[in-house]
């Protein structure tokens, strides 16, 4: 096996053991970027010459004796989001193209700390709006297992690069689905943690009470080793929740029998594909065939969830975004202007994309004079509603269980035109932010020849037991190791 199909943790017993070093590691993943990248487009900055330097200090560190933890020298790809000192973080927008921060995010200082190198920064949709990485203002990213179709958003670039080979983890960010949407469209495992379980301190905000930072990798495993490295308080982030996290790979013991699952009928029904609910379908069943107790459950303000996250997103999107107005940050127009409010309109008609724009239309009309308790007030009073609804299903429930996409990945320009459509890509993701659980996704099976994800989701800082119940499925079954071919 090459060293850029292997997963994390092979790598990390290979480094350990001598048998390989950290720059050959870091290489060999460059090497398969060179190779691969240009068909796939998942990064918008490769950071080869510090990558490697990152790397050469893990070897230095591991000649001198010392054991620098299971993740040093393992090689990372990191969301356009998440600042990282001194080096691009354009969040796939015109509007930051020459950003470079001052400092690292808590979860880049941490990965640094832990000795990955990071190989570059990945493509997304622009400040992470969009389902499908089309929306970036740069390039659009292809999915690994079909180039003409999508591989999922907004952290594409991510799923993109670790079903390409050309990482073995990333970090993504998700806001309403997009770890665990295009983990799904791309065959891959991808966890969206506990709102404050991770630190969002440097991440660039879309909907500050809905994003939340976790990895994607090619098993539950890997993802439990990054959550290791990246779960915690963190003093600078005011909603980092100070819950005691626990040795996440230790709870991968694969024995799920005695545990309860519910499968909510509002997320198996209408809008999921035939062949998508067959294939989740029989994911159950290989799980009952474990010794879990699946039962079916009733959700009934889940339906709501869409318009609801998109009147509360949108709002904090308008309010987040405002702060990119040509003069105190972001781009600058050049033409002409007749006073400081044509600066302002300009700058941001040319820095924003259509759909950042859209959404920031639709959030300040909900926030406004008159409209405020018709829409965002009433959108967080269902919001309640749908917290309400997991909390009593998790009353008798120890996870549960849906697809995470209703459908396979689709083709490239093929929901462009139509919004709605686009929209559904995450109705059964959406509900999981709204109610700030954590959520796995993993690979179950194929339809029309690309990878079928599903959502195993917990209760709040409950990460361990849906990697604990991931994990036993992937020691049952070998879809999680499937690659694409590219």
């Amino acid at each position: 096996m090459k060293l850029h199909e292997m997963t994390a943790d092979e790598l990390g017993e290979r480094l350990a053991s001598g048998e390989v070093s950290a720059v050959e590691v870091t290489e060999a993943h460059f090497a398969r970027i060179d190779e691969v990248e240009e068909s796939v487009g998942a990064f918008l900055t490769l950071t080869r010459d510090s990558a490697l330097e990152q790397a050469r200090q893990v070897d230095d560190r591991r000649g001198g004796g010392e054991d620098p933890g299971p993740l040093a020298g393992v090689p990372i790809a990191i969301k356009d989001v998440l600042c990282t000192r001194g080096i691009p973080t354009t969040c796939g927008s015109k509007m930051i193209e020459s950003f470079r921060p001052p400092y690292d995010a808590t979860t880049v200082r941490l990965c640094r700390d832990a000795g990955m190198p990071m190989v570059g920064k990945t493509n997304m949709d622009e400040f992470a709006m969009g389902s499908s990485t089309e929306n970036s203002a740069f390039k659009v990213t292809r999915n690994p297992w079909d180039l003409d179709r999508v591989p999922g958003g907004s952290s594409g670039g991510s799923a993109a690069a670790v079903a390409a080979g050309e990482a073995p983890v990333a970090l993504g960010s998700d806001t309403g689905g997009s770890i665990r949407q295009p983990a799904s469209l791309c065959g891959l495992s991808g966890l969206k943690p506990t709102y404050g379980r991770v630190s969002r301190y440097g991440l660039v905000a879309y909907a500050s009470s809905l994003d939340q930072v976790g990895p994607l990798a090619k098993n539950v495993r890997d993802c439990a080793l990054v959550m290791n490295v990246l779960a915690g308080r963190d003093h600078r982030d005011a909603t980092s929740a100070d819950v005691e996290a626990p040795d996440y790979v230790t709870a991968l013991t694969g024995d799920v029998s005695g545990l309860r699952a519910g499968v909510p009928g509002e997320l198996m029904g209408e809008g999921i594909d035939p062949a998508v609910k067959t294939t989740i379908e029989a994911a159950i069943g290989e799980l009952e065939e474990l010794g879990m107790a699946v039962e079916q459950v009733t959700m009934p303000h889940v339906d709501f969830s869409l318009p609801v996250y998109y009147l509360i997103a949108t709002a904090e999107a308008a309010s987040n975004l405002a702060r990119f107005d040509g003069v105190r940050y972001g781009h600058r127009t050049e033409e002409p202007v007749d006073d400081v409010y044509d600066l302002f309109a300009q700058s941001r008609a040319e820095g924003f994309g259509p759909e950042v724009r859209l959404r920031i239309m639709l959030g300040t009309y909900a926030l406004s004079a008159g409209y405020y308790e018709a829409y965002y007030g009433q959108a967080q009073k269902v919001r309640t509603l749908i917290k309400q609804d997991f909390d009593a299903a998790f009353e008798d429930h120890d996870v549960l269980l849906s697809p995470t996409s209703p459908t396979v990945a689709f083709g490239i320009g093929e929901k462009a035109d139509d919004p709605l459509q686009m929209k559904l890509a995450d109705i059964c993701t959406i509900p999981v932010n709204l109610a700030g659980i954590p959520a796995l996704n993993v690979p179950c099976g194929m339809a029309d020849g690309m990878p079928v994800g599903l959502q195993i989701m917990g209760r709040p800082f409950a990460e361990d037991t849906i990697m604990r119940v991931g994990d036993a499925y992937q020691r049952a079954t070998d879809w999680h190791t499937r690659r694409a071919e590219l």
